[in-house]
């Protein structure tokens, strides 16, 4: 995973509620096993629309969405879509929870604002759009001057800024590790008995 300490890019307005992960990525695309490869599959159905929202917002690093963004099954491929087309940040009023996790997971920063922060963040979009997203400092700012705090509980936020998965996490406690296997009485030999 890739450390996510802060994204500054254009901004996509996808201004719609109740965003599910089979919207994200339809279902027929689920039976590929890489993790890459999805991003051209993002809002499959409705990318086919030539008037739809995202067609308007080409290289955007960050998605502003509406509530309950993500919702729906528990597909990991709806967040490897958003990363793998480019997004790196999804603001909204709220996510899915099992979303929110995926998303976390893969590198791609959820994070939530009220519905009135969320429209005085269009208004500024409006003017210029450009954000950075500030996950070190907690903090969204725009380029005229204006800057919102949000919150992020402190496992996500170590796990974006320092690209932390599951894994790195564990190596990073190394030693403690080593120190307590050196320490350890094996009680039964690899075959189950009793050493």
């Amino acid at each position: 995973m890739r450390p996510l300490p802060n994204v500054t890019g254009s901004v996509a307005i996808l201004d719609r509620g109740d965003v599910d992960t089979d919207q994200i990525i339809p279902k027929q695309f689920l039976k590929r096993i890489e993790r890459t490869g999805y991003g051209e599959f993002l809002f499959f159905d409705w990318m086919k629309d030539p008037d739809f929202e995202l067609h308007r917002y080409p290289g955007a690093a960050i998605l502003l969405a509406g509530p309950n963004f993500g919702c729906g099954s528990s597909r990991e491929h709806a967040a490897w879509a958003l990363e793998d087309y480019g997004f790196r940040v999804v603001i909204a009023p709220s996510f899915g929870d099992i979303f929110r996790t995926n998303a976390v997971n893969t590198g791609v920063a959820p994070v939530e604002l009220p519905a009135a922060q969320m429209a005085q963040l269009r208004e500024r979009l409006d003017e210029r759009n450009e954000l950075t997203v500030d996950l070190e400092l907690l903090e969204i700012r725009h380029p005229g001057g204006f800057a919102i705090s949000f919150r992020l509980d402190r496992h996500t936020q170590e796990t974006l800024v320092h690209g932390l998965d599951d894994i790195a996490r564990t190596l990073r406690r190394e030693r403690e590790i080593d120190a307590y296997e050196a320490t350890y009485c094996r009680r039964f030999d690899i075959h189950g008995l009793p050493a």
